[in-house]
C-alpha cells in the first residue's frame, strides 16, 4: 500500500493525526476527545489545524450539538477509518504472521431471513477451525448492512438483494420464500399444508417489520400486485417480539418458514405456503468492491460459504438454489 499521495513538503499525514481527528468527530468535542487521548487540548487543536493545512480544506464546525464534520472533513474521516481499520489489522497480521490465524472479523446477517439461522453454525465452526479469530455477529435492527461494508465498519454480511449496490460486491447464494405464519389452530382444524392464495390476505390482521425493510417493501410489492390493501395493525422491529405477538393471536406475520423454525418465540406456529404469486427473495454475500479482506476475514468468507452449502445440502422449507 502506498502512501505518497499522504505526504506535502509542509507537514505529513501520520497515522497519529488521523485518530485523532476521527476520536474529535466520534466525541464531538476537542475537550472530550483530548480526555480519551490523554493528549493536551492545545496539540490536539494543532493535530487538526495541521491537517486542515495540508488538505486546503476546513475539516470541522462548531454547531449547537458541537463539533460536526464539514463535507470534507466526512470525506476524511470515512478514509481514515479505512486507513486505521487496515493499520490495526496490519499489526495484528504481523504478530501472528508465525502462529495461527489471528484478528476480529465482523459479519451482518439480515434481519428475519434463514442467514440469522447460520450464527450459530458460523460461530461452532469458526471456533474449531480458527479458534484465534474473534467474530463479532451483528444482526440488529437498524442499520444498512450494505453502507457497514462499503465503509469498512463491517467485513461482510448476508443480506437481501441481487442487484447492483455501489460500493459493494454480491455473491447470490440461495433463494427463500416467504410464508404465512400464524397461531396455530385447534386441533383438527390446521391447514398448513395448503397452500394460501395472496388475496385471501385481505382481512388477516398483520404483524410485519416496519417499511423501510427489504422485506416489507416485497410484501407490500406483492400483496399490490394481487390487489390487496394489507391490514396492518402493528410494525414490530423484533423477532422475539414479534414471535410473542403472533403466538398470542395478535395478527399473523410473513416470514421466512425458516426463522418461525428457529426462533424459540415462534414455538407451535402454523406456518403456510403463499401464492398468487409466491413471495421470494435472493439472499446474498456482501462484500466491499475496493476494500480488500484480511486473511482473517478470507478465512471467515471460506467458514460462511461451507456452512451455506450445508445448509443447501439439507433442503431445508422454502429454500432453494439461486
Amino acid at each position: 500500500m502506498c502512501f505518497q499521495g499522504w505526504h506535502s513538503t509542509e507537514m505529513s499525514v501520520d497515522f497519529r493525526k488521523l485518530k485523532s481527528f476521527v476520536k474529535v468527530v466520534d466525541a464531538g468535542s476537542v475537550s472530550r476527545a483530548a480526555g480519551l487521548l490523554r493528549t493536551a487540548q492545545p496539540a490536539l487543536s494543532q493535530q487538526i489545524a495541521a491537517l486542515e493545512s495540508h488538505f486546503k480544506h476546513k475539516l470541522l464546525l462548531r454547531s449547537n450539538h458541537g463539533i460536526v464534520p464539514t463535507e470534507a472533513g466526512l470525506i476524511l474521516y470515512r478514509h481514515a477509518q479505512l486507513l486505521l481499520k487496515q493499520i490495526e489489522q496490519a499489526q495484528i497480521d504481523i504478530d501472528q504472521s508465525t502462529k495461527a490465524l489471528a484478528g476480529r472479523v465482523s459479519i451482518g446477517l439480515a434481519t428475519y431471513s434463514a442467514s440469522s439461522t447460520l450464527s450459530l453454525p458460523i460461530l461452532k465452526e469458526m471456533s474449531t477451525l480458527h479458534p484465534q479469530i474473534i467474530v463479532h455477529i451483528n444482526d440488529s435492527f437498524g442499520h444498512v448492512l450494505s453502507e457497514l461494508i462499503m465503509t469498512g465498519k463491517m467485513d461482510m454480511a448476508m443480506i437481501y438483494g441481487s442487484g447492483p449496490i455501489k460500493g459493494v460486491k454480491l455473491q447470490p447464494l440461495f433463494r427463500e420464500e416467504l410464508y404465512l405464519v400464524s397461531r396455530a389452530e385447534q386441533a383438527g382444524k390446521k391447514q398448513g399444508d395448503e397452500p394460501l392464495p395472496l388475496s385471501a390476505l385481505a382481512d388477516v390482521k398483520l404483524l410485519l417489520p416496519s417499511q423501510g425493510h427489504f422485506l416489507r417493501r416485497l410484501i407490500d410489492e406483492s400483496l399490490a400486485r394481487a390487489r390487496v390493501t394489507p391490514n396492518v395493525v402493528s410494525e414490530i422491529e423484533s423477532v422475539s417480539a414479534l414471535g410473542a405477538a403472533v403466538t398470542e393471536g395478535l395478527g399473523s406475520t410473513i416470514l421466512p418458514a425458516s426463522v418461525a423454525a428457529s426462533a424459540s418465540s415462534f414455538e407451535g406456529v402454523e406456518v403456510r405456503r403463499l401464492i398468487r404469486p409466491a413471495i421470494e427473495a435472493t439472499v446474498s454475500l456482501c462484500v466491499s468492491d475496493h476494500l480488500p479482506l484480511s486473511e482473517p476475514a478470507l478465512a471467515t468468507r471460506s467458514v460462511l460459504l461451507t456452512v451455506v452449502e450445508k445448509l443447501m445440502r439439507g433442503h431445508p422449507q422454502g429454500i432453494r438454489a439461486v
